[in-house]
């Protein structure tokens, strides 16, 4: 049986989540940290890494990793995939692809994967952030199969799409202003720096300026999503956060514009380090894949 073309779906699909997948595990204690940060203000304290380190571990920082895992298995597989099926079969319509296209298909792709992946998403941030809450306000979940259990059963199957609104705005900006710009930015400096395209040094440079860009611009929907994710109802049963804009706005009354960017250090090494990482490692997946096709009889 003949192996699948390296520009199949499957191909496709599977080495962007392996690749997700790698780089989420380099860059896992980094979101704990932006997470953290970000959450503080809302538990009244204040995040320290000296503090986690010297009364939690450093292994506190890898709390969710199996669950930040099985989100990329999703969300990166299905972003930078749907994003690559999507491009093609647009280029095929118009004949061409431009920048416009790129953001288009890339927006879209990015918001059909949040979706999907928002259930590991609400996982990931509630592990992630349970060690710095008071005693008395921790969950206190022994595993990815626990807090699932817990949660459908304590709150409902919709408590996994609470936040899903800034999640998936904010994924679709990042469709837009990584996957994308990634995309166009090989293409720029192939002609600017007359670097291969494809090339490690050109997937560095184009991953780790995508990295800042998205950063930047994803950062307060980062913040929203963080809060409306890890919050917990008041003694009348309501929700502090009910949405998207009414989370950010009352973050910049409360806290100013810089509480929206609380954690942004360690947001940036989360995000430029994932985008290089994950990009390298699906462009090395893929190059490797090709070798092995051509070895085959």
């Amino acid at each position: 049986m003949s192996l699948p073309s390296s520009d199949s779906p499957i191909v496709k699909f599977s080495s962007a989540s392996l690749g997700g997948i790698g780089g989420w595990c380099v860059v896992h204690p980094f979101n704990s940290m932006a997470v953290r940060s970000s959450l503080a203000t809302t538990s009244g304290t204040t995040f320290s890494l000296s503090a986690v380190l010297k009364n939690e571990g450093v292994l506190s920082l890898y709390a969710g990793l199996p669950a930040g895992c099985y989100r990329q298995l999703v969300y990166a597989g299905a972003r930078f995939g749907l994003y690559e099926e999507f491009r093609d079969r647009l280029e095929a319509i118009r004949g061409k692809t431009d920048f416009a296209s790129r953001l288009l298909t890339g927006g879209t792709a990015g918001g059909i994967a949040a979706y999907l992946s928002c259930p590991m998403e609400v996982t990931v941030v509630r592990m992630s952030n349970d060690a710095s809450l008071p005693p008395s306000d921790r969950r206190n979940y022994k595993g990815v199969s626990d807090a699932f259990s817990r949660i459908i059963k304590e709150e409902g199957i919709t408590a996994f799409w609470r936040g899903s609104t800034p999640f998936v705005q904010r994924a679709m900006m990042v469709g837009c202003f990584q996957v994308a710009t990634y995309d166009e930015l090989k293409n720029t400096y192939v002609k600017l720096l007359g670097q291969t395209k494809n090339s490690i040094q050109n997937v560095f440079c184009s991953a780790m300026t995508s990295g800042l860009i998205y950063s930047l611009a994803t950062m307060p929907l980062e913040s929203a999503k963080n809060r409306m994710a890890g919050q917990k109802p008041g003694p009348d049963g309501s929700l502090p956060y009910t949405g998207s804009l009414q989370t950010i706005s009352k973050v910049i009354k409360s806290e100013g514009i810089r509480g929206l960017y609380k954690g942004y250090l360690p947001y940036y090494l989360r995000c430029g380090g994932h985008t290089v990482s994950m990009f390298i490692l699906v462009q090395a997946i893929r190059d490797k894949y090709e070798e092995v096709i051509k070895e085959t009889p």
